[in-house]
C-alpha cells in the first residue's frame, strides 16, 4: 500500500466505493464517475461495478426508489424523472418511478402549494406566480390547474 504526502495511506478504488455506499445509495453511472477522479490506468471501474452489481451492492432499483421515497412529497414526476435520467437511470426504471409517483401527485402538489402559499390567488399575476412555483417542483400543468382551481373552489 503506497502513502501519500501526509503518509495516510492510499484507498483503493474498492476501498473508496464501498465508503460511498456506506453512505447512500448510488446509480451504477453515478459511482462511476465519482471513482474516476481516483482511478489510475490500471483500474477498471466497469469491472468493479458489475462485481458490486453481482453481489447486490449496487443497484439502480434501490436507487431510484431512494429517489422516490426522498422526492415524492416535494417534487412532481417531471422533476424525478429529470433527475433519474441525469444520474444514468435506465428508462424502464424512471417510467415505473413516474407510474408510481402520478398516483398521488394531485395530493403532494395540493400539500406543497399549502405549505408555501396560505391563500389562494386574487388575480391572474399571482395564479401565475403560483403556478410557475408548481411547474418549478416538476408538476405538470393539469395537475397545477387543478391544485388552483380545487382552491378556488374550497373558499
Amino acid at each position: 500500500m503506497t502513502t501519500n504526502l501526509k503518509n495516510a495511506p492510499v484507498k483503493s478504488l474498492r476501498q473508496r466505493a464501498l465508503e460511498y455506499l456506506g453512505k447512500r445509495e448510488y446509480s451504477v453511472m453515478e459511482l462511476g464517475q465519482k471513482l474516476k477522479a481516483y482511478a489510475d490506468e490500471s483500474d477498471d471501474i466497469a469491472v468493479l461495478l458489475a462485481d458490486f452489481q453481482a453481489r447486490g451492492w449496487l443497484s439502480d432499483a434501490r436507487f431510484t426508489e431512494q429517489i422516490i421515497q426522498a422526492r415524492k412529497v416535494k417534487f412532481g414526476s417531471a422533476k424525478v424523472a429529470n433527475e433519474l435520467r441525469e444520474k444514468g437511470v435506465a428508462d424502464a426504471l424512471i417510467a415505473q418511478a413516474v407510474s408510481e409517483i402520478k398516483n398521488h401527485e394531485l395530493e403532494h402538489a395540493t400539500e406543497v402549494w399549502r405549505k408555501k402559499f396560505k391563500q389562494v390567488a386574487t388575480d391572474r399575476n399571482e395564479w401565475a406566480k403560483q403556478a410557475r412555483f408548481l411547474q418549478s417542483r416538476g408538476f405538470g400543468f393539469d395537475t397545477i390547474k387543478k391544485v388552483l382551481s380545487k382552491q378556488d373552489n374550497d373558499d
